[in-house]
């Protein structure tokens, strides 16, 4: 696999936890540019913010990385929404043209300004997709196909601001592309001949928890998990 060439972050986003769809739920997924440094600590930006740390932040989802490239196809198929699909509107906090979800792979360690991150795992999309850009199976798109993000572990702390370097630094498990696990783990029933790879992701160290846990369930031909609630909710007051 082709080792992607140093970038560069070009915007930090921050977001303030705020009211959120019909029912006023607590979100901070509406990021916003930032200027000057940031410092990351262990949980990511110490200036931004998440509302449900159930199912966003901690440790292994500290930064969230939206590839500035999947806007121009989001504009295309949704041309209604182009003004929402816009750097920071899937929630990300770092957005960069170069490097996207096949070039990209679990444990890659990369530094950015003088810290270290390390990815972790893909973005799983959820219903807030769904009442943020007004489309009814948004989420489901984005897990159809693949344009996800991903996440980052802090692995040295740091400060950062727009228009340092992002490179790789370390790519311990370079025959798995992100692409590669998101297609086993959920964009479609894992084929019989799936099943070794899937135990061998299971295995992974640099994986997130959750995500070994789901390829190993998938391995044995268990049900992982139930996407319907997590993708199709929308506008329920």
């Amino acid at each position: 696999m082709t080792t992607p060439a140093p970038t560069r972050l070009l915007s930090l986003h921050l977001g303030r936890i705020r009211a959120f769809g019909p029912r006023g739920e607590p979100s901070a997924i509406d990021k916003q540019p930032h200027a000057g440094a940031a410092r990351i600590g262990p949980l990511g930006l110490e200036a931004d913010a998440q509302a449900d740390r159930r199912h966003h932040g901690g440790p292994d989802k500290a930064l969230h990385h939206y590839p500035r490239e999947h806007y121009a196809p989001w504009c295309a198929e949704l041309p209604g929404q182009a003004a929402l699909f816009v750097p920071g509107g899937f929630g990300e906090n770092l957005s960069t043209l170069g490097l996207t979800e096949a070039t990209v792979c679990v444990g890659d360690v990369f530094g950015l300004g003088n810290a270290v991150l390390q990815v972790s795992q893909g973005r799983k999309p959820c219903w807030k997709l769904n009442t943020r850009f007004g489309v009814e199976d948004m989420a489901r798109r984005v897990q159809d196909t693949g344009r996800t993000g991903w996440y980052y572990r802090v692995l040295q702390a740091g400060e950062v601001t727009a228009g340092d370097a992002l490179a790789l630094l370390e790519r311990p498990c370079p025959e798995w592309p992100l692409a590669r696990a998101w297609r086993l783990l959920y964009q479609a029933p894992p084929l019989p001949e799936d099943q070794d790879a899937l135990a061998e992701l299971a295995e992974l160290p640099q994986l997130a928890q959750g995500w070994r846990d789901t390829a190993r369930k998938r391995a044995r031909g268990e049900e992982a998990e139930t996407w319907g609630q997590r993708l199709e909710r929308m506008f329920r007051g």
